[in-house]
């Protein structure tokens, strides 16, 4: 009797341990079982909210890179902002590369990303201003160029019409024409006579009026004599004039002018053929222009 109570409280104990083993056996996996579930659950919500902000990232970097495409040129203050940009982006990017990135980074992230939109409007708003300046900046320096191309220009006319007007004022101006033909002997006796067949000379007598702006020195005038017929008496070259192009001068003298003082010149035209009848023109040019003319004529039978 004895020994068989003590079986039967053996098997008792043994029973509630069974129990209980089992009992804590299901509520280890219970537990294990919560346990994973609540970490899946924290997982899918961190991968959630790791693709939002990667989401939001994505959009941010698009207007980033579209900003540097555009833009490739930048310097000074623009320049730096774009820097801090790439380099905002190049750590956001270091973050969500990471497979098991914690909250807190996720959370870094998500700020550094609304960082990230807030330098990219500010450089956006910069870079109006600055293309708004430029265009502003452009249009003011057309406007000079123009200004200074009109300046140019007028310059250019005021120093052409300086010299033209330089020009002609330095040209001499002859006076007190006198032409006299003459008959030159062997001897050097002359007599005036206006004998075609006689005279042999025509003598050019006439005065370099005063210049203040002629500079003293060398100054060659051209001596053009124009027979009867039209054609040049003794042709000794040609030369351009301002209004009759260019012609053949008959003679050129070297005169030494004096600043602003009268020049008396004399200069013999001889001939080795016989001078024939009718009216000889006589004109002197300098610095191509015409500075005076006279004529003389030769009959026939008169001494």
């Amino acid at each position: 009797m004895s020994n068989e109570s003590s079986g039967n409280g053996s098997k008792i104990i043994i029973g509630i341990l069974i129990v209980a083993l089992i009992g804590s056996w299901v509520y280890f996996n219970s537990s294990k079982t919560e346990l994973i579930t609540q970490n899946e659950v924290k997982v899918a919500a961190i991968d959630s909210s790791k693709n939002v902000i990667n989401a939001e990232f994505i959009a941010a970097s698009a207007k980033v890179d579209s900003l540097t495409q555009q833009n490739t040129q930048l310097s000074g203050d623009l320049l730096t902002k774009t820097n801090e940009i790439q380099k905002l982006k190049s750590n956001i990017g270091n973050i969500l590369k990471k497979k098991n990135a914690t909250d807190k980074e996720l959370t870094e992230a998500k700020s550094m990303i609304a960082e990230l939109n807030g330098k990219v409007t500010n450089l956006v708003a910069d870079l109006s201003k600055a293309q708004a300046e430029n265009k502003q900046l452009t249009a003011q320096n057309q406007d000079l160029t123009t200004q200074n191309t009109t300046l140019s220009s007028n310059l250019n006319t005021t120093t052409k019409e300086k010299e033209r007007l330089q020009d002609i004022g330095s040209t001499l101006h002859a006076s007190t024409f006198s032409i006299v033909s003459l008959r030159v002997r062997e001897d050097g006796s002359e007599r005036k006579t206006n004998n075609a067949k006689r005279a042999n000379t025509i003598r050019l007598s006439f005065q370099i009026d005063k210049n203040k702006i002629t500079p003293s020195g060398s100054q060659d005038l051209y001596v053009i004599v124009t027979g009867p017929d039209g054609k040049t008496v003794t042709e000794g070259g040609s030369v351009a004039t301002r209004e009759d192009g260019q012609r053949t001068y008959s003679n050129k003298i070297a005169v030494q002018y004096e600043q602003n003082a009268v020049l008396p010149v004399s200069y013999d035209i001889k001939q080795s053929t016989k001078l024939t009848e009718g009216e000889y023109k006589v004109e002197v040019y300098h610095n191509g222009f015409k500075i005076g003319e006279g004529k003389t004529t030769m009959r026939k039978g008169l001494f």
